[in-house]
């Protein structure tokens, strides 16, 4: 029988706190309903297959793992909901606050939007996630995942899309550090990128009408292009990088390219020799 005819059961206005409340819940709808208590159980929707969360509070751990086909709307996980969404697939998040550290792992198909999250470590390990319209805090964000997308995303903190393969990354602000470290098939539109050691020993990143921000970029990259960009306080940039890049304005410094070329208005200073290997690129002033 298919989701759309199944008869549902509907859990309203109830508080859960003992261990698994809700295990292996099917064709559920719970609404208005908190989880928390002296029970302090763990897993209470765990394994559960077809279920609407809305208009709900979650205060325990490890809420949603392993679930399958699921909704989540004007939901809050409290900073004690720790790993809310583990090993799950189908999911949408809409409307939620995700406030719990390591939130949302391991997870296949999940869209998120309008959701206000301050995780550290999120996203990790997951194929096919999408962020819109969200407002995002997490010290080491989306590491080792693949097919990610971000549209009109904000984002703050550090370590960002190591070892990502396949992101794409629209109309957003990120302010982040060691971003797209050893990350694959990136391509970045249209958003602000600040960082520092930006993309070092990325492969295939494209940057399109964006703004890069700090200091050394772009070292050991491989096939990296930039397209019609800006760099602001970009010093030591492409070391040791096989780039194709088109630069509107200045260039701090540019140093020891492996190969490739880099045109821009103006370069404070091009830094060549006592290399490490063979460096062939070029540096075009218009």
């Amino acid at each position: 029988m298919s989701n759309e005819t199944q008869k549902r059961t509907n859990i309203k206005g109830q508080t859960f706190d003992e261990e698994r409340a809700l295990y292996n819940a099917m064709h559920v709808n719970v609404s208005e309903c908190n989880f928390e208590g002296p029970a302090d159980g763990e897993s209470a929707l765990k394994e559960a297959r077809d279920i609407k969360v809305k208009d709900c509070r979650f205060a325990l751990r490890y809420p949603l793992w392993h679930v399958v086909d699921f909704s989540v709307e004007n939901v809050t996980m409290e900073e004690t909901c720790r790993a809310p969404i583990w090993y799950a697939k189908h999911g949408v998040l809409k409307n939620a606050e995700l406030r719990g550290v390591k939130a949302v792992r391991e997870c296949e198909d999940i869209r998120i939007k309008d959701c206000t999250i301050n995780s550290v470590e999120f996203g990790w390990k997951c194929d096919g996630i999408a962020l819109k319209d969200v407002t995002i805090s997490s010290e080491y964000v989306f590491f080792d995942s693949k097919n990610v997308s971000l549209s009109d995303v904000t984002m703050t903190g550090k370590y960002s899309f190591q070892y990502v393969d396949g992101l794409e990354i629209k109309n957003s602000n990120l302010d982040t550090k060691d971003a797209f470290w050893h990350s694959k098939n990136v391509t970045v539109k249209d958003s602000v990128v600040k960082g520092e050691y930006l993309a070092w020993f990325s492969e295939n990143l494209t940057l399109i009408n964006c703004k890069i921000i700090g200091t050394q970029p772009f070292c050991y990259c491989k096939n990296l292009k930039l397209v019609n960009c800006t760099m602001v306080g970009c010093d030591l940039a492409f070391e040791y990088s096989e780039v194709e890049a088109d630069v509107k304005g200045r260039i701090d410094s540019v140093k020891n390219p492996k190969s490739g070329t880099i045109t821009c208005d103006e370069v404070g200073e091009i830094i060549s020799g006592n290399t490490v290997m063979e460096c062939s690129g070029k540096v075009i002033i218009r």
